[in-house]
């Protein structure tokens, strides 16, 4: 565990931790962002862009596993190269803001024994989505010695070992935002729409769940609202709007595939 602030202990470190796939267009920005980090740290899963070269060129530490098994074992591998006390995962499409970087330094001087969840600032299609509301809180930041492991058929969470004393960890929010390049081009939304769908369609066979047109109507029509009426999409132009509609468009998507792909989804969740 890191050891407090104070007296003659070194200072607590710091890892921060990406996965990437053919992001050679956009890590050069995340990975700077991110440069006062005691360990930069990617694993990288097979691309065949520059991306590794450019990981390198930065500074760096860089594995490559090419052979993917989901997103849990991808991160696993991340935790088993990682060495500083705190460890935060960063996607390949983000950016901290100088803000974001001090609060995360902050908080890692301080020793603090906890789970920390970030928020994002959308930007799609080129524009700050300034006025939506975007209320996702996801566990970015962890003591590393507190991570067990990564688990999940789809979308990966962490197992924590308990505290010093048991109970439970507690959970806290950086208060500054993360920059979230959701979405650069329509080509980009349309390749993603078939990732996410099948993805979302997956993880809801594996809890066995039904699909449907219906409940794909049902689904998509309510996340459309959902985003583009109560989150404020319809004050952020035509890129919230197309932002809006990808989203929904993955809502419905999903529970069509559920229907259709079922034995598809069914053999790639039992393997």
């Amino acid at each position: 565990m890191p050891a407090a602030t104070g007296g003659a202990s070194a200072p607590p470190t710091l890892t921060v931790a990406v996965l990437t796939l053919n992001e050679a267009h956009r890590i050069e920005a995340c990975l700077q962002s991110a440069a006062f980090a005691d360990q930069l740290l990617v694993v990288d899963s097979g691309s065949t862009d520059d991306t590794v070269a450019v990981a390198q060129r930065l500074g760096a530490e860089v594995h490559n596993y090419p052979d993917w098994q989901g997103f849990a074992v991808q991160r696993n591998r991340l935790l088993a190269h990682a060495r500083g006390d705190y460890i935060f995962f960063l996607d390949a499409d983000e950016v901290m803001t100088p803000a974001f970087a001090h609060e995360l330094q902050a908080i890692v001087r301080s020793g603090a024994q906890a789970v920390w969840t970030i928020r994002w600032r959308m930007v799609a299609y080129g524009h700050e989505l300034k006025y939506f509301r975007s209320q996702s809180q996801i566990e970015r930041l962890f003591v590393r010695a507190m991570v067990r492991e990564f688990t999940g058929v789809v979308h990966e969470q962490a197992e924590l070992l308990p505290p010093p004393g048991g109970g439970t960890v507690p959970r806290r929010l950086i208060e500054a935002r993360l920059l979230h390049y959701s979405r650069t081009t329509v080509r980009g939304s349309l390749e993603k729409l078939t990732q996410y769908a099948m993805l979302g369609a997956a993880k809801r066979a594996a809890a066995g769940k039904k699909g449907g047109v219906v409940r794909g109507l049902a689904s998509g029509t309510s996340m459309f609202l959902r985003l583009y009426v109560f989150r404020l999409g319809f004050l952020c132009g035509g890129a919230g709007f197309l932002y809006c509609l990808f989203v929904a468009l993955e809502a419905f998507f999903r529970y069509a595939a559920l229907e259709y792909d079922h034995q598809q989804l069914s053999e790639s969740v039992r393997r």
